[in-house]
């Protein structure tokens, strides 16, 4: 049974690749850290007619055959059956297994990264699993569906304190394109899926550094799945550096000095009457319509909408998913010591790299003009308020301790204020 055509996939006939292990080969320690792992975590199967225990090898190398028990041997019982049950998913996905009729490429891995994302002890089972599959497997396009599906995994939901070192010394055996197969390039398949698996593990390498400890508070739709995939072979402008995001439109728009995502949401704001929208970045949108406008301005669409706080919303969150915030880490402590000082704040944002001094600029002039006593009369978003709902967007408290992340906040606030209503934005006339 075939997948359900939902996504444009290229498939090619099987052929068998030379073997390829984290265990062994260029780059690989004879020791590694998977095996390592595996050697103290791992339920040892047994296999055949005389019930003979796989080895460790075994273990770690990709297989047709299902399994009757979790991979993880300290894993909690509750969750056998479903670890049963994502290697089977796991399987269908990457095309060693039949799927069910009307199941999709979107909708296993929704499945997939629904169960991560809702059951944390069930987490790292699911990437025990991909890495087995992903070892030595003979089949050229299971193998890059595998990869394909860690990248998405990594996408939506971590590994545990205790797997993340193992894992991203898995991903990292497999960034050197010196240990790619040398007649990938030979695969007749599409532009887009002929990508060494050193592509993918630099992908994997990415999203597990981005998205570690990041709290996804909804469980992945089939549209999120759909863009996660699409991503591995373009960046997004969601959760890129500002340098990041400038070189994904450099193509599209080569002399424009302002990212065109967030030139096109205030534009939408305003298009949208904005500014005579109460509570305008402080009420919250539509869950699903933020998405919606997410997900196609991703891909350079900007969809029909009728509510100003859905772009107004998402242009928040563009600026707080920044994988470096606008005010850099190392000039965070400077701006808080003199958050309610005009001067020395003015000098600090001269010492911004150019991209974020402009960036910073031009929101603040778009939040000057917010300002003004005929907006905030049908707003009711003053210079405080505005400056309370985009500071924590701005600048980012590194902080565990929780009264000094309070006391910052504060301070964050007081920073954005003093900046709406002293810093000097004539510049940004007619810059786009």
């Amino acid at each position: 049974m075939e997948f359900t055509s939902q996504t444009s996939l290229a498939s090619s006939a099987a052929s068998t690749l030379p073997e390829r292990s984290a265990l062994s080969g260029p780059g690989a320690a004879g020791d590694s850290d998977i095996e390592k792992y595996a050697k103290d975590n791992l339920n040892l199967h047994k296999r055949g007619i005389f019930r003979k225990k796989n080895t460790v090898r075994d273990m770690l190398s990709w297989s047709k055959d299902p399994i009757s028990q979790p991979m993880i041997a300290t894993l909690d019982k509750a969750l056998k059956r479903d670890a049963c049950e994502v290697y089977k998913l796991v399987q269908i996905y990457m095309g060693d297994r039949k799927a069910k009729p009307g199941m999709t490429l979107n909708s296993v891995g929704a499945e997939l990264a629904g169960l991560g994302w809702s059951k944390p002890g069930l987490r790292d089972e699911v990437y025990v699993q991909v890495c087995r599959q992903t070892t030595e497997n003979p089949r050229r396009d299971s193998l890059r569906r595998g990869w394909e599906l860690l990248a998405i995994c990594l996408q939506f939901f971590p590994p545990s304190d205790k797997f993340v070192s193992f894992l991203d010394g898995y991903i990292q055996r497999h960034r050197d394109p010196a240990l790619d197969h040398p007649e990938l390039a030979k695969w007749p398949v599409h532009s887009l899926i002929q990508v060494q698996i050193s592509h993918y593990a630099k992908i994997c390498c990415q999203r597990l550094e981005r998205n570690l400890g990041k709290r996804n508070n909804r469980k992945p739709s089939l549209e999120e799945i759909d863009q996660a995939r699409f991503q591995i072979f373009r960046s997004s402008m969601y959760g890129s550096t500002l340098q990041e995001v400038m070189a994904i439109q450099r193509d599209r728009f080569p002399h424009r000095r302002l990212p065109w995502i967030i030139t096109t949401l205030t534009e939408e704001v305003l298009r949208l009457q904005g500014a005579q929208t109460e509570g305008i970045f402080r009420v919250p949108a539509d869950a699903e319509e933020v998405l919606n406008l997410k997900l196609r301005t991703d891909q350079w669409e900007v969809p029909e909408c009728s509510d100003a706080h859905v772009p107004a919303s998402l242009l928040k969150q563009w600026y707080r998913e920044l994988w470096e915030p606008l005010i850099p880490d190392r000039l965070y402590a400077n701006c808080i010591e003199h958050c309610g000082q005009p001067l020395p704040l003015l000098e600090l944002v001269q010492q911004l790299p150019e991209i974020n001094r402009l960036v910073l600029t031009y929101l603040v002039r778009f939040l000057q003009v917010r300002r003004r006593p005929e907006v905030v009369q049908q707003t009711k978003m003053d210079a405080s308020n505005l400056a309370m709902v985009f500071a924590p967007n701005v600048l980012r408290c590194r902080s565990q301790e929780s009264h000094v992340v309070l006391e910052n906040a504060r301070k964050a606030m007081a920073f954005m204020k003093t900046l709406i209503q002293h810093m000097d934005t004539k510049c940004m006339e007619g810059v786009v």
